[in-house]
């Protein structure tokens, strides 16, 4: 059953990142991405990384995705088509990928990936997370956040509106 629902989340994770690659939208880009990230966690979930797949939730289709659809929302509109398709099947493959991804996520809740014995042979604590990420990777934690950190001010500098440019237009 694990192996099975394995496949079902990759083959749900690559539909998402295609149509995120083929959609014009940005928004609606960024939407099925979030559908990928939320696929991404459940894979995790399967493969005893329970403390990856909340981090996968929190940071990547929490807080990266805000920050993605905030850049958007600084791009002048006028760049992008507005071509809103009418028809009755437009919300079909964002409904399907949400209804797919709730049933796996059901079915994970109601199994216990361990209990399976599928594809988890090893599940890692958040206590050997955290001594692995802080103690041999701490440098690069830290490097990580500094370089956010300059893309958060970045983003500040580029959304200001500076008071010399809105006089002469």
């Amino acid at each position: 059953m694990a192996t099975l629902l394995f496949y079902i989340l990759a083959a749900i994770v690559l539909m998402a990142v295609l149509l995120c690659l083929t959609r014009n939208n940005p928004v609606h880009a960024v939407l099925y991405l979030v559908h990928a990230l939320f696929g991404l966690a459940l894979l995790y979930f399967l493969l005893g990384a329970p403390m990856l797949a909340a981090w996968q939730v929190i940071l990547y289709a929490g807080a990266i995705m805000v920050l993605f659809l905030f850049v958007i929302m600084l791009i002048d509109p006028d760049l992008f088509e507005k071509k809103a398709s009418r028809g009755r099947f437009r919300w079909l493959p964002v409904g399907f990928l949400s209804g797919a991804l709730l049933a796996c996520g059901g079915v994970l809740i109601m199994m216990d990936p361990l209990a399976a014995g599928g594809i988890v042979r090893y599940r890692l604590s958040p206590r050997a997370f955290g001594r692995a990420l802080f103690d041999e990777y701490g440098l690069a934690v830290e490097i990580l956040s500094l370089i956010l950190l300059f893309a958060a001010v970045g983003a500040f500098h580029l959304g200001r509106r500076h008071k010399g440019k809105e006089d002469a237009s």
